[in-house]
């Protein structure tokens, strides 16, 4: 079986990193024009249209985006048709990410949770995190990015709903997390949304449909219609770009679900800031490296 090589992976890593910084996934843009068509209260475009020429400033002359590189976060789906060791993968991983900080005029904002002292590399105990799984249909590496920062990330909640709770109790749930947010975690958001499973697979559900292509609905439709239900509430709202008005409060809702046990419904809530950071890389025995969102 192909072996993925360390230097291959540390070299993806670093570029992922950068990538996502620096490179606003098209389907963000295009939702993110498509609110402006929409926007009916002009303080709202004007913010909508300063977002968009930020991206295009940023990607022109190759900077980032938004100063806060976030906490980094890999995903790592490893193919049966390769060969890797474990602990060596994330070894690499470890060491593309500090590369990427060290390399490029990037703020480190990882720190120790008691000294606040920080290492200035994006790294630290147990940081970029780092999740693997695997994928029998897969012939290659898969590593998806996202640098996940502080104020999408401070806007997390996660809820032990009873069964009785229903449907209804989730959508108010949201809801509810949604209108405390307010502006906080830079508006127009992605709201991902968990449900089932224990709390901590709950909010890792709630993490990993934000790597959904934006507005992409789930293929379950009962859980498409859902989430365009929650979308539309969001967006009367009126919280609006930025949280100082407007139609468009979020571009889109994701959820993703696991079942869970009879007694007990989790529902966690993450959301993710206008920008919707994320890349993605395959890496294939032969050498190559192909990147994408």
């Amino acid at each position: 079986m192909a072996q993925i090589e360390y230097e291959q992976v540390r070299r993806a890593a670093s570029e992922l990193y950068v990538r996502a910084l620096r490179l606003i996934p098209p389907d963000v843009t295009t939702a993110l024009e498509r609110a402006l068509e929409r926007e009916t209260k002009p303080g709202a475009r004007d913010i909508l249209s300063t977002i968009l020429k930020n991206i295009r400033v940023a990607e022109e002359r190759k900077l980032m985006v938004c100063q806060d590189t976030g906490i980094p976060i890999y995903k790592v789906a490893i193919g049966s048709g390769v060969s890797v060791d474990g602990t060596t993968l994330e070894a690499a991983i470890r060491s593309g990410c500090a590369d990427a900080c060290l390399s490029h005029p990037f703020r480190s904002s990882i720190c120790d949770p008691l000294t606040r002292q920080n290492r200035a590399d994006s790294t630290g105990n147990l940081i970029p995190v780092v999740d693997f799984s695997f994928a029998k249909d897969l012939d290659c590496l898969e590593i998806r990015m996202m640098p996940k920062g502080s104020g999408s990330e401070n806007m997390t909640w996660m809820k032990m709903l009873f069964p009785a709770d229903g449907v209804n109790g989730i959508k108010r749930f949201v809801l509810d997390c949604v209108l405390a947010a307010g502006g906080q975690g830079c508006t127009p958001s992605l709201v991902g949304v968990g449900i089932g499973g224990t709390a901590e697979l709950t909010v890792r559900l709630a993490k990993e449909a934000l790597f959904r292509p934006m507005g992409q609905p789930h293929p379950d439709p009962k859980v498409a219609a859902l989430e365009q239900e929650l979308l539309g509430a969001i967006n009367k709202s009126g919280i609006g770009p930025m949280g100082l008005g407007g139609d468009t409060t979020s571009l889109a809702v994701h959820i993703e679900l696991a079942d869970t046990h009879i007694t007990m419904n989790p529902v966690a809530v993450n959301s993710q800031c206008w920008r919707s950071e994320r890349s993605s890389a395959r890496l294939y025995a032969d050498g190559r490296t192909e990147f994408g969102y």
